[in-house]
């Protein structure tokens, strides 16, 4: 196979000697071109490239945000993506069932790609205003969060999960509004139905009072260590989004909910918590300005998301045992 490898040597688990294993096990017996990043969106106009040469796969090394350029340079196209855990938390690789170090899971691709037909399959995505994405998108304290972080991205190597929980804590205590809601959220058939107040919080497939919003591709939505914080079982990558919304910053409510997920139990809906399955578009929108954030990757603020599902976006190279 030809195969290019997108490596950002940035990110938090990526080095010069992991890189040069991975080279090697990859091209034993595969072509391998190796390409390193260096700005946001680089990636993507590497896999772009690829693609439009007709290379069979495009693997990306690095953290979420890489993996998410580069699914977006090869969706709709007949060029296959590979992921290797090169983050701080590499969400989509764990959840596929791959290792969380690069060099362990290089030989589970190599032994996939023995057995391409059965290992290479398309997977749905999501999209949000026209962009992909692998696993989730947070809208409003989730993304105030993922900013914070982003402001310290240069202690991510050293500090990522106590990063995390930090900028949780001081997010919640200094840099968001707790006390007013921040969107609407409508689903599929309720969209376009913001425009009455008769319409009860939460009814239907509408909420007015939106505090933060998580839409789903894959399930878990994060790892706290070891252990996958599964917020919905319905978010898989062969069925429609899953949308859930907390309609308070109640730390107690927040908390409940939580404590749910890392039992593996999901999180019920509830007078505090809308769970919205199925979702195949779905519409986010304020007056305000909210924070949002796609894949990990903090993208500013808006007034509109417009959330579809796209099945069979792209061809995904699964490990032998997923």
């Amino acid at each position: 196979m030809r195969i290019l490898l997108v490596v950002n040597s940035f990110a938090s688990s990526v080095t010069a000697r992991n890189t040069v294993i991975v080279h090697r096990e990859l091209s034993r017996d595969h072509d391998v071109q190796v390409v390193e990043t260096n700005r946001r969106g680089h990636a993507t106009r590497f896999a772009q490239d690829a693609a439009h040469r007709g290379l069979d796969l495009v693997i990306s090394f690095g953290g979420d945000g890489t993996l998410n350029e580069v699914a977006t340079g090869v969706a709709g196209t007949d060029t296959a993506l590979g992921v290797l855990p090169g983050g701080s938390t590499n969400v989509f690789a764990r959840t596929i069932g791959l290792p969380n170090d690069p060099v362990a899971a290089a030989p589970l691709l190599v032994a996939g790609l023995r057995d391409p037909e059965r290992s290479i399959r398309p997977i749905g995505l999501g999209r949000v205003n026209g962009r992909f994405f692998c696993f989730h998108t947070g809208v409003g304290y989730d993304a105030a969060v993922v900013r914070t972080v982003e402001e310290r991205a240069y202690l991510k190597r050293w500090a990522g999960h106590p990063l995390f929980i930090y900028a949780a804590v001081h997010t919640w205590l200094t840099r968001y509004d707790r006390k007013q809601p921040h969107f609407r959220v409508a689903a599929d058939g309720s969209i376009g139905g913001f425009g009455t107040d008769a319409t009860p919080s939460g009814s239907g497939r509408i909420v007015h009072d939106g505090y933060f919003t998580i839409v789903m591709n894959t399930n878990p939505y994060s790892f706290l260590g070891n252990r996958p914080l599964d917020l919905s079982p319905n978010a898989t990558l062969d069925k429609p989004l899953v949308a859930i919304t907390f309609r308070t910053m109640s730390a107690v409510a927040i908390l409940s909910s939580l404590t749910g997920a890392l039992r593996g139990g999901g999180i019920t809906p509830n007078e505090n918590v809308s769970v919205f399955d199925g979702v195949h578009e779905l519409v986010v929108e304020h007056e305000t300005p909210f924070p949002y954030q796609v894949d990990g990757d903090y993208l500013g603020e808006t007034n509109l998301l417009d959330f579809h599902h796209v099945p069979e976006a792209v061809r995904l190279l699964f490990p032998p045992s997923a």
